[in-house]
């Protein structure tokens, strides 16, 4: 049902997936995953949109009427305990194409308990430990006829991995002491940061359940503008030229050869929004050099890293300050104003 709901939208000329400015390569990627039902996960640094552009397939998903259990069994062909085993009709509700979208956040103390679900003590009590009664579904079942959003997979550790293999294979799952399995009906859409040091890598066979698609930082300048204009808060006037100026400068550490970390999008917004800031608490009414000045360092720093050979002789907002300040000096022979 996902699928021929995706192949209708997606067959038209309009782009559906309005959110993201540029990335058409892998929009489109995204898009020819999601009409042949295909888990994908989105690669690319902090700050290039991955979460948005898996948001905005969320608007994309139609209300649907399901049944009232915590599996979203539907109606015309249920799959849990409680649906199979009703003498009467059950109740149904109708669900939103958002709450269609499961989002999971990636962590090293998530457990497979807490995605597939667990025994729950009460339930236990009263129909007994082994009874599937007793069984508390997780959030994998709440995204059974949706899609199920796995923010940073490999935050996560390998047990949680492979509890997710069969599922993304044969598309049931079979749970722990119960002899029975459920069917469930979803398409995937991981994201993950390769340069995250802090991650469990992904094992060959899990990583064989997906296609990737690779995400990377605005194309060209103008994008770049448009995203922190679209995203970012308007307090006071930022003339075009030095918001031009603001922006090629951080487009400029991108490249830098001495950094490690480079800065997101999510810089160039807080610039934007922190420097309007600066000129309001002066009774300014527009953003002038002095404001961006103001706020480079408490923006940038921490969103950087060195290369570890340049961290003995700087540190990142001694970087950033002399970095800016060369571009300043380039900035005015130009004719930029100060």
């Amino acid at each position: 049902m996902l699928k021929e709901h995706f192949k209708r939208i997606f067959a038209g000329k309009e782009d559906m997936l309005k959110n993201i400015l540029g990335q058409d390569s892998t929009k489109r990627d995204v898009k020819s995953a999601l009409i042949m039902g295909r888990h994908i996960i989105i690669v690319g640094p902090p700050g290039v949109g991955k979460t948005t552009l898996a948001k905005n397939v969320a608007e994309l998903l139609p209300e649907i009427t399901v049944n009232e259990c915590p599996y979203n069994c539907l109606p015309e062909s249920p799959i849990c305990p409680e649906c199979l085993e009703a003498k009467e009709k059950t109740k149904t509700k109708k669900i939103s194409g958002e709450k269609r979208f499961i989002r999971i956040q990636g962590s090293p103390d998530l457990t497979p308990e807490d995605l597939l679900g667990d025994i729950d003590p009460i339930k236990a009590m009263k129909f007994g430990p082994l009874s599937v009664q007793a069984f508390s579904p997780g959030k994998i079942f709440k995204a059974n006829n949706g899609i199920l959003f796995f923010d940073e997979l490999n935050r996560c550790p390998e047990k949680l991995q492979n509890s997710l293999l069969q599922v993304l294979e044969e598309g049931k799952l079979t749970i722990g002491s119960y002899e029975i399995d459920f069917p469930v009906s979803f398409i995937f859409i991981g994201t993950m940061n390769p340069e995250d040091k802090s991650t469990e890598p992904l094992s060959d066979v899990f990583i064989d359940r997906f296609d990737l698609t690779y995400m990377t930082y605005p194309e060209d300048l103008e994008t770049e503008k448009k995203i922190v204009i679209m995203k970012g808060k308007k307090l006071v006037e930022f003339p075009e030229l030095l918001l031009n100026f603001a922006i090629g400068f951080i487009r400029t550490l991108r490249i830098n050869k001495d950094l490690e970390k480079l800065p997101s999008v999510r810089a160039s917004i807080g610039i934007y929004e922190r420097a309007q800031a600066n000129a309001y608490l002066k009774g300014k009414s527009k953003v002038g050099i002095e404001e961006i000045e103001e706020v480079i360092v408490s923006v940038l720093a921490h969103r950087i890293s060195l290369k570890p050979a340049v961290k003995f002789i700087t540190s990142t907002g001694q970087l950033v300050e002399k970095e800016f300040k060369t571009a300043m000096d380039e900035f005015e022979e130009k004719g930029g104003y100060l």
